[in-house]
């Protein structure tokens, strides 16, 4: 009835016997999830990130041709400073006027005598360099800004020109401040007259810069959307899920409605040829824990599929219409893998009727029906859409738009007493070597009745648990110990540890809850105490206080293994219910019961309830009164009040009867459970055979009337 694959969760982590990763299936799949993500993107993001994504060449492109064309410049001034010999003297003659030259840098020369050529440069970003090139001629300087051509003639030609020699290279930095503010002037002045490469020197470092920013945002971006996408919206691959179908205990009628899946899917043609061609969508629904998830994805690797997990209560996003986006997003995803499961839990309040207030809106169920009709491609009825619930038709209805889109429905059920014994030898199997010999499971499997696979499950980790803290191995008691821990929850004593007025109170109504029940036990049995022992439904009796209902005091039971309810059975419960404010009645007054039976009261309520207004017990007509209540808004007519009311009444006086008989026992057991804190069963049975024969002793000494008939109790400690 579950999922029996070892250790890991079967959607987590790599296949089995997986040994180095492969990077190439890796890049596969991150572009797969890309795609994906890509895919269910509104237009304006999809935009946006084709933008950027063209920007970014684009930018870094510019930067790197700006770059080396200002390298090529750099070049051209070492070229320059290498003409100039070591002859060259680093000083500037700052007293010669200096004025803007005309013309070429080159003409200049060729028209006029020369006496000195002084170069002056400065490193701007990174490689780049600014010169400045004053001209002695004449008793005056002529500044030139020759261009990223002129520099590159001017070099060239500086090495066999006559005016070669003539060439000094000055660092701006070496200057006088003099000079500087004479330069500085020039820069003012002729500011327009720079060469290009100059202009673009801070471009390159912009775009530069830009390129990288926008690299590492589209990545940023990319990576904090694909983390969210991935705990939401992300395909498992086949090989990722671990086990397989056939690891199932107990599930032979359900393996058989999913091999039925998987040969329709499998073999669709011969099926298309018969008409049947609609899509693959099924609906799974059954309690909690019985393996809807699991089959699933057992499912996906038999078919060999990628398979799309979803939580449907994670639909609603908040905003309008969210809902129905999110599954517009999924069926994109599918449809652009074309062959895949897309598998929705806990989908229940999409199966209720539309209209009204309730937590899905309609429009993210009228998408849902939409996706499901599958009349938009061919392609999509290569989509398996597997929709499970929870969803309990007898309590709620459900809409029949919804049920009619499903070609299959699989209904999940809890296991019976063979399925769950065989679920938990499972479990204790893969820990084999931690496990007691002669293990006996008879009680386990008894108070587990009703109890999922997950149950199961969780009960004997907790016994491996508390095993390992023990240091010791997994037996009945570890087993049984864990079981009440789940079942029940985690119980303490310290809360009526020091309050021995409650402690008493607790006692004589939990013993009223048990001597009800024993004394019906008791006559079934005929006088048997092993069939006693095992037909009793009571594991364990405490005055431990349990925080998950908030109960001072327990009574730990199995399930009972009918699922019908005779009349007589009903009135049982009820009785049983009402055995615990019978007995602080019967030993405080009336005026001593307390509000530990509230929980009582309440069931007692709606059994009474049930039967006279819902199954027309203790009436003239067998009719369902409460059929004609619509929703959660209840009534409960004059007449229908006053059979419960008189029921109630006369079963509280039979209660009330019975635990009259036995107060003196009820004392006897409730010394008992006050001394020792707790008392099972086989405890239980034993103070009660060992009292009645010290009564039946006692009686035969005194010479009490039919002592001499009575049977005598058998002996105590057999």
């Amino acid at each position: 009835m579950s999922d029996l694959s070892a250790d890991k969760d079967p959607v987590e982590g790599t296949a089995a016997g997986a040994s180095t990763p492969n990077p190439w299936l890796s890049i596969r799949k991150l572009a797969g999830r890309l795609s994906d993500w890509y895919t269910i993107q509104s237009t304006a993001v999809k935009a946006m990130v084709i933008a950027v994504a063209l920007l970014i060449p684009l930018t870094g492109g510019y930067s790197f041709v700006v770059l080396q064309r200002q390298a090529a410049v750099a070049e051209q001034v070492k070229a320059m400073a290498g003409a100039s010999g070591a002859e060259a003297l680093w000083t500037l003659n700052d007293k010669l006027p200096v004025v803007f030259g005309s013309g070429s840098v080159l003409g200049f020369l060729e028209r006029n005598p020369v006496e000195r050529i002084t170069v002056i440069y400065k490193p701007l970003m990174w490689n780049i360099s600014e010169r400045i090139v004053l001209i002695e001629s004449n008793g005056t300087q002529y500044a030139y800004y020759p261009s990223d051509i002129e520099t590159k003639i001017f070099a060239d030609k500086a090495v066999s020109a006559p005016w070669g020699g003539k060439l000094v290279f000055i660092p701006r930095g070496e200057l006088s401040e003099a000079s500087q503010d004479m330069l500085e002037k020039l820069d003012e002045r002729f500011a327009g007259a720079r060469p290009q490469s100059e202009k673009d020197g801070w471009k390159a470092g912009v775009s530069g810069v830009l390129s990288a920013a926008l690299t590492l945002g589209l990545l940023g971006f990319l990576a904090f959307h694909l983390k969210g996408q991935f705990k939401s919206l992300r395909f498992i691959e086949p090989q990722q899920v671990q086990g397989s179908i056939e690891d199932l205990v107990g599930m032979d009628d359900i393996k058989s409605e999913v091999r039925q899946i998987k040969d329709q899917y499998e073999r669709r043609a011969e099926y298309a040829e018969y008409g049947i061609n609609k899509p693959f969508n099924v609906m799974f629904s059954g309690p909690a824990g019985t393996g809807k998830t699991k089959l699933a994805s057992y499912l996906a690797k038999e078919l060999n599929l990628p398979i799309l997990f979803h939580s449907a209560a994670n639909l609603e996003t908040g905003y309008v219409a969210g809902g129905s986006n999110t599954l517009a997003r999924i069926a994109s995803m599918a449809k652009r893998r074309k062959r895949c499961i897309v598998f929705l839990d806990e989908a229940q309040d999409l199966f209720m009727k539309r209209g009204g207030h309730r937590k899905f809106d309609d429009d993210t169920q009228n998408m849902l029906l939409a996706i499901l009709d599958g009349v938009r491609t061919k392609s999509e009825a290569e989509i398996i859409w597997i929709v499970a619930s929870n969803f309990n038709s007898e309590s709620m209805p459900m809409d029949e738009a919804m049920l009619r889109r499903f070609q299959m429905k699989v209904d999940f059920r809890l296991p019976n007493k063979e399925e769950r014994r065989a679920i938990v030898e499972h479990y204790l199997d893969q820990r084999a070597d931690k496990v007691a010999d002669g293990l006996d499971l008879r009680h386990l499997v008894e108070i587990t009745e009703g109890r999922s696979p997950a149950d199961l499950e969780t009960i004997v980790n907790q016994a491996g648990i508390t095993a390992v803290q023990a240091g010791e191995l997994i037996d009945a008691e570890t087993l049984m110990q864990a079981a009440e821990r789940v079942l029940v929850g985690n119980v303490n004593g310290n809360t009526t540890k020091e309050r021995e007025r409650d402690r008493r109170i607790i006692a004589i109504h939990e013993w009223g809850h048990f001597l009800v029940d024993f004394e019906l036990e008791r006559k079934r049995a005929g006088g048997d105490w092993e069939k006693l022992l095992g037909e009793m439904k009571t594991i364990k009796i405490s005055l431990k206080a349990n925080p998950r209902n908030n109960a001072l005091g327990f009574v730990f039971h199995k399930q009972g293994s009918n699922l019908l309810k005779t009349k007589a059975d009903i009135e049982h419960d009820v009785r049983v219910l009402l055995g615990g404010m019978a007995n602080e009645e019967l030993f405080f007054g009336e005026e001593g019961t307390t509000n530990g039976a509230h929980n009582d009261i309440t069931r007692v309520t709606k059994l009474l309830h049930h039967a006279v207004a819902e199954m027309g017990m203790y009436r003239k007509t067998r009719l369902n009164f409460g059929a004609l209540n619509e929703g959660s808004n209840r009534t409960v007519d004059e007449e229908t009040r006053s059979i419960m009311e008189l029921q109630s009444e006369r079963l509280y006086g039979e209660t009330k009867a019975t635990l009259a008989r036995l107060k003196p026992l009820t004392e006897h057991l409730a010394g008992k459970l006050m001394e020792a804190g707790e008392m099972s069963l086989k405890e239980a049975l034993f103070e009660i055979r060992s009292f009645e024969a010290a009564c039946f002793s006692f009686d035969s000494k005194v010479g009490l009337n039919g002592a001499s008939k009575a049977e005598p109790a058998p002996d105590a400690a057999a």
